[in-house]
């Protein structure tokens, strides 16, 4: 009994360590609040909208297709009736200290439904796990490169599996099955002063500490820069691949005063 108590000891230790040394990489720290204020404002698109060509629903039609529309759209640039740009990333740059990590659920859980990646953009914290699952009767696969290397089959239906995402960065994501129009986006982020733009082009940063800072809109790129020979690893038949433009950002300076709303609007273009 002592030793198993000694050595749950040890364990908890052990995890503490753990804990304080990513902390310490990271460069972030958990503090407590006072007066904490919020940054809250809108991403919108000026200027014609660029033509994004769709992709050929080319395999498994009945599940990514139910409907017939033949094509899929490729999801990287969705602008609302009133112009707001959706899965715009906004956030933070070098912050130091502040609260304690609480992305959303569902932006940190990804699942495949009817040939797409939902979310399409994706939070998760550094050394955190992601949540993968697949809602498809069809076989996919999430190949990740950038930040995080994996290739999950997922030939069952709702077997969730989590993976955990090492590094802070950007990671892309792709299926390696034959559905080549599948495409998302993880952000794998230090600290929790990050927000994804709603269909309104919304979003909001709370329980910021009063300060000055830069604050970054991020979009992961619309322009399609070339197409890619590759292989469905079930059939090897050949296939075309999306291969998108560098992603944008955009910077401005904010400053955060105790128990206030700082309002800060971007605005995005072709140009």
């Amino acid at each position: 009994m002592f030793r198993a108590v000694k050595l749950a000891a040890l364990l908890l230790l052990l995890w503490l360590l753990v804990a304080v040394e990513a902390v310490a990489q990271s460069g972030y720290q958990v503090v407590q609040l006072a007066q904490a204020g919020t940054i809250s404002g809108m991403v919108k698109w000026s200027g014609p909208l660029p033509r994004i060509p769709a992709f050929p629903i080319d395999k498994d039609p009945q599940v990514c297709d139910p409907d017939s529309h033949k094509t899929r759209d490729l999801d990287r640039l969705i602008v609302g009736p009133q112009n707001g740009v959706a899965n715009t990333v906004v956030f933070l740059k070098d912050i130091s200290h502040g609260k304690a990590m609480d992305i959303p659920e569902a932006r940190r859980s990804l699942d495949q439904k009817l040939c797409r990646y939902e979310p399409h953009i994706l939070l998760v914290a550094e050394n955190g796990p992601l949540q993968l699952k697949s809602s498809d009767a069809v076989l996919h696969t999430v190949h990740m490169d950038g930040a995080a290397s994996y290739n999950l089959p997922f030939p069952f239906t709702n077997r969730p599996v989590a993976r955990t995402m090492p590094a802070a960065g950007l990671v892309n994501v792709r299926c390696n099955g034959g559905h080549s129009w599948m495409n998302a986006e993880i952000l794998v982020v230090r600290h929790p002063y990050y927000a994804v733009t709603d269909e309104n082009g919304k979003f909001e940063l709370t329980n910021v500490p009063p300060g000055q800072y830069q604050i970054v809109a991020w979009h992961e790129g619309w322009k399609l820069d070339r197409e890619e020979a590759a292989f469905d690893v079930l059939t090897q038949r050949k296939i075309r691949r999306p291969v998108f433009s560098d992603p944008k950002t955009w910077e401005k300076q904010v400053t955060v005063s105790p128990d206030q709303t700082a309002v800060v609007n971007f605005v995005l273009g072709d140009k």
